[in-house]
């Protein structure tokens, strides 16, 4: 299990793009009860509403939406390119059928009320400011939605405040 340290957001250093496109990270949402995860590749970092945040896309049918929809907080971990095999199968299987964060090795551990894998290098807490539907009659580039959406589940944006970031110490 990793031990983390708190750190300012201007002390983070990571590669924006690769955080998204070649590093994996775990969307993770729930409560002390229960919890759950997907692994992600669409995201963003920016300033909203003069806060530091984060925008993250989940598609429709994915379960973890529901713990998303049901909590005002969830987490980002970030593993940097280790442990593919475990993410991609995080991405794979359903929460739905069991407990997919211990089937696929990894801990959940609770910065306050809000669930994050323990095993990664970067964790940030974040709170939902805006969730809101991606739908088709959005889309300036009509070409995306056969491309990205063929079964039509469209992903929900989530935009939120980023209030913690934990590091590896």
């Amino acid at each position: 299990m990793m031990s983390f340290k708190e750190i300012k957001f201007e002390e983070l250093d990571i590669k924006l793009f690769d955080f998204w496109s070649k590093d994996w990270v775990l969307v993770t949402a729930g409560d002390k009860e229960k919890a759950n995860t997907l692994t992600a590749g669409w995201g963003g970092f920016g300033v909203f509403w003069g806060k530091n945040a984060v925008s993250v896309y989940i598609r429709s049918e994915r379960y973890t939406k529901e713990f998303m929809d049901k909590n005002e907080r969830f987490s980002i971990t970030s593993f940097g390119s280790g442990n593919r095999e475990q993410l991609a199968y995080l991405g794979k299987v359903s929460g739905r059928d069991g407990d997919k964060i211990k089937a696929a090795g990894f801990t959940t551990e609770f910065e306050g009320d809000v669930p994050y894998v323990c095993e990664g290098n970067i964790v940030l807490i974040c709170k939902k400011l805006v969730n809101a539907p991606l739908l088709p009659d959005t889309f300036l580039d009509k070409t995306n939605d056969e491309k990205f959406y063929p079964k039509k589940d469209y992903h929900t944006l989530y935009i939120a405040e980023i209030e913690k970031i934990l590091v590896v110490k």
